[in-house]
This record gives C-alpha cells, structure tokens and sequence, in this order.
C-alpha cells in the first residue's frame, strides 16, 4: 500500500510547525539529556511532599503528545493517591514494593484499552477502516494495545522527570488482581505501575552498570 500524500491547508500547517520548531531548536543541550536520561534515576523511597492536582494535568499535557501507532492512543491513567485507593492497591503487589507505594504521593496505573480502535473516527480520521482489522482480531488488538500503551508509559516518565517529578516503576504486582480490583466491567488491562513525587535521594544506591554500545548494537 503506497503511502498517501498529505494535501490541504491543515498539512501545509502542520508542515510548517515543524520546519519553524527544527528553526528554533535543534537538540537538547546537556543539561537536559542529564535530566531525562544520563543522570536521571528510578526511586523508591520519597519526600512528604504532595503532587497536586496541578501538576497531573501537566504530566498528562505533555507526555499525550508521544506517538503512537495509527495514533491510537490505547493509555488509560489511574492516578492513585488518596489512603483508600492506596489501601486497595496493596494486596496486589509484591510485598517488596508495598511501602515504596505507600510513601510515594502518587501511584499511577498505566493500563490499556483493549478496543481502543473504536477511538479511530476520532484520532485516525485519515483511515478510520483501520479499525476493521483489529475488530476482527482481538489478540492483534490486545497485543499493539499492550506495546503502545508501554511507548505510552515510557513518555509519561520522560515527562515526569521534564517537569521536575521523580518516577519509580514497578512491574512486581498481579495483573490480573489489579484488573479485578480496578478495572472490573471495562475493556481495559492493566500494563505497569509507576511511583511519582519528590524523590528522597537518601535511598539511592548507586548506579547499575548498562550495556556497552558494542555488546548490544548492530549496525547492518
């Protein structure tokens, strides 16, 4: 299938936003890499220091505008942080992880819309018959549902850390008793967990090693 071109006066737009961005801005500078990747750490141990309501609106009005395929969309976000849905989280974790949850100000459920195609009309109005074929195949669905709503949750803790949060997160829990507890009657699945707040730095060990660009790279 050839890959349409784009015409009209919205393209010619769009077009041109990213021609005056790449104007403005080219890369990041090195302070910004070091917050979003080379110096940036996972915690597990947290201030007292709440995250207001504020700041979840923008965490999510950054973090949206990561790609995703046919533009889906298939995150769906459970922000937990009052004691009770706190309390309900925690028979499904792994007992390593309970008190990292309950010191954190904000525990988010990144789960995912297994008929999140039915979105398409909407955020994929250039085909939205693309939504035949993962209405005719539910494992299909499920399985781009699951992989983007991962992409997903990797923007939301790029953005959380752009704007000043820590993240720490953790894929010890059941999945299906989280599903149980808060996703009863719904399309969706859950994915992964992520602590967010104010790291307390006294907990950090120190950094792991990673792999060398020569042991895990191939160039073909």
């Amino acid at each position: 299938m050839s890959i349409p071109k784009p015409s009209g006066a919205a393209a010619k737009d769009a077009q041109q936003e990213v021609i005056n961005l790449r104007s403005r801005i080219q890369t990041l500078d090195q302070d910004s890499r070091d917050l979003l990747f080379s110096q940036a750490r996972s915690h597990h141990t947290w201030q007292d220091r709440p995250v207001g309501e504020d700041k979840i609106w923008e965490l999510y009005e950054l973090m949206k505008w990561g790609g995703t395929a046919n533009n889906g969309n298939p995150a769906r976000l459970i922000f937990i942080q009052s004691a009770e849905a706190k309390a309900r989280l925690s028979p499904a974790l792994a007992p390593g992880n309970v008190a990292k949850m309950e010191k954190a100000p904000l525990t988010v459920l990144i789960a995912y819309d297994t008929q999140f195609y039915e979105h398409f009309p909407t955020l994929f109005p250039i085909r939205p018959e693309a939504a035949d074929a993962f209405r005719e195949n539910p494992e299909k669905a499920s399985l781009a549902a699951f992989r983007n709503s991962s992409l997903q949750g990797a923007y939301l803790m790029t953005a959380a850390r752009a704007i000043g949060l820590d993240i720490g997160p953790m894929s010890g829990f059941n999945n299906d008793l989280v599903d149980e507890l808060f996703l009863d009657g719904t399309a969706l699945k859950s994915n992964f967990l992520c602590n967010l707040g104010y790291a307390d730095t006294d907990g950090l060990f120190e950094r792991l090693p990673r792999f060398s660009f020569e042991e895990i790279c191939t160039i073909i």
